[in-house]
């Protein structure tokens, strides 16, 4: 008995555009496509005439859709899936989370039978997969819990999650009666030799389908609002994870991380969930992409939902170039050669090192070592007697950012490390020290893993001496998460004016905890977007960090080098000013009236000729909405090396704000009397 073939998921239950991209991009004659749908050679005439009827495709696929797909395939060639989903990143008024949850459901309906068992874990995303499946008509499913339960503070428990699905899809639910975590590895064992909780487990065993949230481990996520380390030190036993699948714990190649849980977790273990046939993870966000690519590494993942931008990023760190394929009817063209960038160093491995050395040298009246540490600096004047102590820093490749603000009325003290690189925690502690004139130290810096880990390390050995420390955690960069998960946006150039309130604010001989108030305040105030022409060059190699065609220009680009979100035609100047300034509006929301700080940054390759071009449409276009603009910052603020682009951040101004940034300043990239 034959069987009609099963269209991918990327093409939806459009046989159209799974017809127009058989042709036109994969190159396929009419009979292969027919052979391959699994239709008659007619009805593939039919279906390519009508997709150019319905404007799905002229000479090719509709940009949009072609990049959702070229993603899909591109993801499951690269991984070895089964089959991947990919959705685009902007949606309306929707939810990144609520969208990927709606497709993940239309996966999930489309891939089930009747008499599955299907896992499933617990987050936000799954919740809402679990509240849009549509009942199926399917008989005698059952849904089970993939853990034990989690603290019932969080509406997206793995009870309440198994709860939703099974009524949904009309199934029967099992539960783990059982905590997800418990007390003692003895607790566990005995626990699971209970009758019940040995039969729920069992049922768990002959799972054939699992629905999988895969989890960060910034502060904010599933697997920390869950209560998974409520009483474990991670940075001391789970230094190496990247993120959480099914509650364990995996580092970036996908590989578990032993740790004091492991012992202690009810629920399918990593050699369990790879035993199961279908396995489908959902899970999207910037924030998200070093999790999910270590899950796809893993292989516990063979069919993906997610979204362009993440997909977009996965395939990026892996090295994947997205130049759209050609027909195969089409003659390859020899790349260009890719040139060897031209830079004033003498051994890269030396190039942090010299440029501290210089920049002391340069600027011997504001800046000093810190004695025993050799990337630590500090202010000549820190630390003073009751005053608020604030520390920065991050890696090089910015500057003059992070030392170039280190001086009266800004930072005390700044801890470097290697390009694009978090400092270690012994200079942040070196840094912290120096900067504590006994009212405690403000640590502020760009949201990044390494950082995180590393300030977070250096503020409990400071508090171990008896200096304690207030954080804040810069999250300006609009393009790298949605608005609905701004805490998993990276901190790029909004740092300087959130740097320079603080900065005013310690100077002003304000608490701690009000110091930290107001860098807080700026931060949620700050919006930065980037737009790059080129990209910059390795200092090590010396060669672009990636490739980008004479007609394009990259949206939404990091300060690490790293691609945007996406990829568009040249624009003008007046075109680029507005793509930006139309993003920064749409989430200030500024009243007629209301002022703003303006930041017209270079990322390193840009000259001020241009900014003062962006300036000018910026100003006409902030005019124009009753925006006033109450300082403006134009230059080499916070670079990535030497690439050739513009960061566009505004800061929204209240009376307070406004008071702090225009308090007199006297550092090496930014003096105000």
């Amino acid at each position: 008995m034959t069987t009609t073939p099963r269209q991918p998921l990327r093409f939806g239950e459009d046989p159209l555009l799974w017809a127009s991209w058989l042709y036109y991009q994969e190159g396929l004659t009419q009979g292969d496509i027919a052979t391959q749908m699994g239709v008659s050679r007619a009805s593939v005439n039919a279906y390519l005439a009508d997709a150019r009827t319905r404007g799905i495709v002229s000479i090719e696929i509709d940009p949009e859709r072609f990049r959702a797909l070229s993603l899909a395939q591109a993801m499951q060639d690269h991984f070895g899936l089964t089959d991947c989903l990919v959705i685009p990143s902007e949606g309306g008024d929707s939810p990144l989370i609520d969208r990927l949850g709606a497709a993940a459901a239309q996966v999930l309906s489309r891939l089930a039978r009747s008499a599955d068992t299907i896992a499933v874990t617990w987050g936000r995303t799954v919740l809402s997969m679990a509240s849009r499946v549509d009942r199926t008509g399917l008989q005698d499913l059952r849904v089970v819990q993939a853990t034990g339960g989690t603290t019932a503070k969080i509406p997206w428990t793995p009870e309440a999650c198994a709860t939703r699905l099974a009524e949904s899809m009309g199934a029967r639910c099992i539960p783990i009666s059982a905590p997800a975590i418990v007390s003692s590895p003895d607790m566990r064992a005995l626990l699971l030799r209970e009758p019940v909780v040995a039969e729920q487990m069992a049922v768990l065993a002959q799972a054939n389908r699992i629905v999988l949230g895969i989890s960060s481990l910034r502060p904010e996520s599933t697997i920390h609002s869950s209560g998974f380390f409520d009483d474990v030190a991670m940075h001391a036993h789970y230094h190496a994870a990247v993120g959480s699948i099914a509650g364990r714990l995996i580092d970036a190649q996908g590989q578990p991380v032993d740790g004091p849980l492991e012992g202690r977790t009810i629920g399918i273990d990593l050699g369990g969930l790879r035993s199961v046939p279908c396995r489908i993870g959902v899970a999207g966000g910037m924030d998200k992409v070093q999790a999910i690519l270590a899950a796809l590494r893993g292989n516990y993942i063979n069919v993906m939902v997610t979204d362009a931008d993440t997909a977009r990023a996965i395939l990026t760190s892996e090295g994947h170039d997205d130049t759209p394929a050609r027909r195969r009817d089409q003659v390859a063209q020899p790349l260009p050669e890719r040139l060897r960038v031209k830079k004033f160093i003498n051994r890269p491995q030396d190039a942090v090192n010299e440029t501290v050395a210089g920049a002391l040298l340069a600027h011997e009246d504001m800046l000093a070592p810190i004695t025993g540490a050799p990337r630590a600096l500090r202010a000549t004047g820190a630390p003073r007697a009751g005053k608020v102590g604030l520390v920065i820093g991050g890696g090089s490749g910015h500057e003059p950012g992070f030392f170039g603000y280190v001086g009266r009325g800004l930072a005390d003290a700044v801890a470097i490390g290697n390009v694009f690189a978090a400092p270690p925690p012994d200079p942040i502690l070196a840094a912290t020290l120096a900067a504590d004139g006994g009212a405690g130290v403000l640590h502020i810096f760009g949201n990044f893993s390494g950082d995180l880990m590393n300030f977070e390390m250096a503020a409990e050995m400071a508090a171990a001496r008896g200096v304690p420390v207030r954080t804040i955690v810069t999250t300006d960069d609009i393009a790298s998460a949605p608005i609905d998960t701004r805490a998993a946006r990276r901190g790029v150039a909004g740092n300087v004016f959130v740097f320079k309130v603080a900065g005013a604010a310690c100077d002003r001989m304000l608490p701690l905890e009000t110091c930290a108030g107001l860098a807080l305040r700026a931060n949620q105030r700050c919006y930065t977007m980037g737009i790059a022409l080129e990209p910059g060059a390795s200092v090590d190699s010396q060669k672009p960090s990636f490739r980008l065609g004479a007609g394009d220009m990259e949206i939404g680009v990091g300060v690490h080098g790293e691609r945007g979100i996406a990829r568009a035609p040249l624009a003008s100047a007046d075109g680029a000013a507005d793509l930006i300034v139309d993003r920064i509006l749409d989430e200030m929301r500024p009243a007629e009236g209301d002022r703003v700080a303006l930041l017209v940054n270079s990322l390193g390759g840009t000259p001020k000729m241009e900014l003062y071009i962006l300036n000018r449409r910026l100003r006409e276009r902030l005019r124009a909405r009753g925006v006033q603009v109450h300082r403006t910052l134009i230059g080499h603020y916070y670079t990535s090396l030497d690439m050739a682009g513009v960061s566009i951040t505004a800061l929204h101004l209240d009376e307070e704000l406004t008071a702090l940034i225009d308090h007199p300043c006297h550092s090496p990239a930014w003096t105000q009397p």
